[in-house]
C-alpha cells in the first residue's frame, strides 16, 4: 500500500512539475503573437497601393481592415471556448497553419472579394490563436516570478506589435510590395507552428470538455460583430447614420441576451465568474480604454508624419522606434522586476498615468513641430507608461482562474483590445474630422488666403483635438485600475488557480499584502 502511495505522489509530482520547456515554448507562443498584433496595422501602410492594385474603391477600402476586425472580433470568445474543449496546443497550431494560409491568399489576390475573403480568414484564424497563446502561458507558468518575466515578454510584444508593423509594413511597402506585408506572415506562422508541436506540452487536466453552448457561440459572435461594425461605419457615416444607430441598438439585445443566457446554461460558453471578479473586471474595462487611446494615436501619428512633415513609408515606420524601446523597457525592466514586490494597480494606475502624460505632449503638435522636442520624449513616456501598466495587465487578467476556464479568459483580454481598437479608431476619427471642418470654416470665415496651408492646420488642430480626448480616456484607465483592482502583490511561491483552480478571491494561498 505504501509503496503505492509512493508511485502516486511520485506520478502527481510529475504532472504538477512545471515543464522544463517552457522558455522554449514562451519564444513561439511570442513569435506567434507578435505576427497577429503587427497584422493589425501591418496592412494600414500598404492599403494605398493594395487599392490601386486591385482597384477597390474609396468606399470599400475600409473593408480591407474591417474584414479582419468583424471575424477577429466576433470569434474570439468561441476561440478562447475551443481552445478550452479541443485543447491549447493543438488550436494554437490549427490556428497558426490557417493564419499563414490565409495570408498566402491574400498576397496572391486578384481582386477586391479575393482579398477580404482572405482577412476576414485571418481573422477568423486570429481568434482561434490568440486565446489559445495566452492561455497557454497562464497554465505553463505557474511560479509567480517566473510568470513576471514571460508575461513581461508578452507584454512588450502585445503593445509594441502594433508600431513594429508600422515599421514593417513601411519597409516592405516601399521596397518590395504590397502583397509582402501578407507574405510576411507565412515564415512567422510555419516557424511558430514547428517549434509549439515540438516543445509546447500543455499540462495535464486543465481542459473544459463541457459541452459547447451554441446559443452563447450565436449571441456573442452576433453581437460583438454589431459592435465592432457600428463603430466602423460610425468613422465612415457618421453617428447619426440609421444603420449605425440599428448596429448599437441590435449589439446592445444581443450582448444583453448573452449575459441572461450564461446566467441560466449549464455550461456557459463565457462563465461569468471570469468577469465579474473586480480583478479581472477592472483589467478588461481598463486596458480597453487604453487601447483605445493607443490605436488612435497611431493613425494620427502616421498621417501627420507622412501627410504634414512629408516622412516616406520606412521613414515613418523608423519614426515609432521610441515608443517600442519605451514599451519593452517598461514591460521587462519595470512591470516584470516589480510585479511580485508591488500591488498591479501600483503599476498599471502610474503607467497609464505615464502614457496620459507622453499623450499630453502631443497636443502642443502644429505643422512646425520639430520631433526631437516632441514626439520622440512624447513616444517614450507613452511606450514606458503604457509597457508598464500592460504586463501586470496580461497576467492579472488570467491568474486565479480554473485551468478549465484559461481560454475564455484569455479570450476576454483580447476581446477588450479589439473593440477597444475599433473604438478608439472611429471615436477618435470622428472627433478628429469634426474639429478639423470647424477650423476650415472658422478660419474661411476670417479671410485665410493660403488655402494648403490652411488644409494641413486644420488636419493638425483635428489630430491634437482628438489627442486630448485620449489623455481623458487614458486618465480614466488609470483611476479604473486603482479603483477596481485590490488585489495585493504575487509573492514567489504558485500562483493561485493557474495549475489548480480557485478564483483570484483565493489568493490566500500565495503570499499576500492585505489591501
Amino acid at each position: 500500500m505504501a509503496k503505492t502511495d509512493q508511485l502516486s505522489l511520485s506520478k502527481t509530482a510529475e504532472l504538477s512539475a512545471p515543464d522544463p520547456s517552457r522558455w522554449k515554448a514562451l519564444a513561439f507562443i511570442a513569435l506567434a503573437q507578435l505576427m497577429v498584433v503587427l497584422d493589425a496595422t501591418i496592412v494600414n501602410i500598404a492599403l494605398p497601393s493594395a487599392q490601386h492594385a486591385l482597384n477597390i474603391s474609396d468606399g470599400n477600402k475600409q473593408w480591407v481592415i474591417t474584414a479582419y476586425a468583424l471575424a477577429f472580433g466576433g470569434l474570439l470568445l468561441f476561440g478562447g471556448r475551443i481552445a478550452d474543449l479541443w485543447g491549447r496546443k493543438r488550436t494554437f497550431v490549427v490556428g497558426l497553419l490557417g493564419f499563414a494560409a490565409a495570408s498566402a491568399l491574400g498576397g496572391a489576390a486578384t481582386g477586391e472579394a479575393m482579398l477580404l475573403g482572405s482577412r476576414a480568414l485571418q481573422g477568423a484564424f486570429g481568434a482561434l490563436l490568440a486565446p489559445a497563446a495566452l492561455s497557454l502561458l497562464a497554465v505553463m507558468f505557474t511560479d509567480a516570478k517566473e510568470r513576471a518575466k514571460a508575461f513581461g515578454i508578452y507584454g512588450a510584444i502585445a503593445g509594441g506589435g502594433g508600431a513594429v508593423g508600422l515599421i514593417l509594413g513601411g519597409f516592405l511597402t516601399e521596397y518590395l510590395n504590397w502583397r509582402w506585408t501578407f507574405f510576411v506572415n507565412i515564415p512567422f506562422a510555419i516557424v511558430a507552428a514547428s517549434g509549439a508541436y515540438f516543445v509546447i506540452r500543455e499540462p495535464a487536466g486543465t481542459r473544459n470538455r463541457s459541452r459547447l453552448d451554441i446559443p452563447g457561440v450565436v449571441l456573442s459572435t452576433l453581437g460583438l460583430v454589431a459592435l465592432v461594425y457600428g463603430f466602423t461605419r460610425a468613422e465612415s457615416a457618421g453617428w447619426s447614420d440609421a444603420l449605425t444607430i440599428s448596429m448599437f441598438i441590435a449589439s446592445a439585445v444581443l450582448l444583453s441576451a448573452f449575459v441572461f443566457t450564461e446566467a441560466k446554461v449549464r455550461h456557459p460558453l463565457l462563465p461569468l465568474r471570469v468577469i465579474a471578479n473586480r480583478n479581472r473586471g477592472g483589467v478588461y474595462l481598463s486596458l480597453g480604454l487604453a487601447i483605445i487611446a493607443m490605436f488612435g494615436l497611431f493613425l494620427f501619428l502616421t498621417y501627420y508624419l507622412q501627410v504634414v512633415k512629408g516622412y516616406s513609408p520606412v521613414k515613418t515606420g523608423f519614426a515609432f522606434l521610441p515608443m517600442i524601446a519605451g514599451m519593452i523597457t517598461g514591460s521587462t525592466q519595470i512591470g516584470a522586476r516589480l510585479m511580485t514586490r508591488v500591488p498591479p494597480r501600483l503599476l498599471m494606475g502610474p503607467g497609464f498615468l505615464t502614457a496620459a502624460t507622453g499623450m499630453l505632449i502631443l497636443t502642443q503638435l502644429d505643422v512646425s513641430t520639430s520631433y526631437g522636442t516632441v514626439i520622440f520624449p512624447a513616444q517614450i513616456l507613452l511606450g514606458l507608461g503604457m509597457g508598464t501598466a500592460f504586463m501586470p495587465a496580461m497576467s492579472l487578467a488570467t491568474i486565479g482562474v480554473e485551468p478549465r476556464d484559461a481560454g475564455v479568459a484569455s479570450a476576454m483580454v483580447n476581446t477588450s483590445q479589439q473593440v477597444g481598437g475599433a473604438i478608439g479608431t472611429a471615436l477618435l476619427n470622428t472627433i478628429a474630422a469634426s474639429a478639423t471642418t470647424a477650423y476650415v470654416t472658422g478660419h474661411l470665415a476670417l479671410g485665410a488666403t493660403n488655402p494648403e496651408l490652411l488644409k494641413l492646420q486644420a488636419m493638425v488642430h483635428g489630430f491634437t483635438a482628438a489627442i486630448w480626448w485620449a489623455v481623458g480616456i487614458l486618465v480614466t484607465a488609470a483611476v479604473i485600475a486603482v479603483t477596481f483592482i485590490n488585489t495585493g502583490r504575487p509573492g514567489g511561491g504558485s500562483v493561485a488557480g493557474s495549475s489548480t483552480g480557485g478564483d483570484v478571491e483565493d489568493e490566500v494561498r500565495i503570499p499576500v499584502v492585505a489591501h
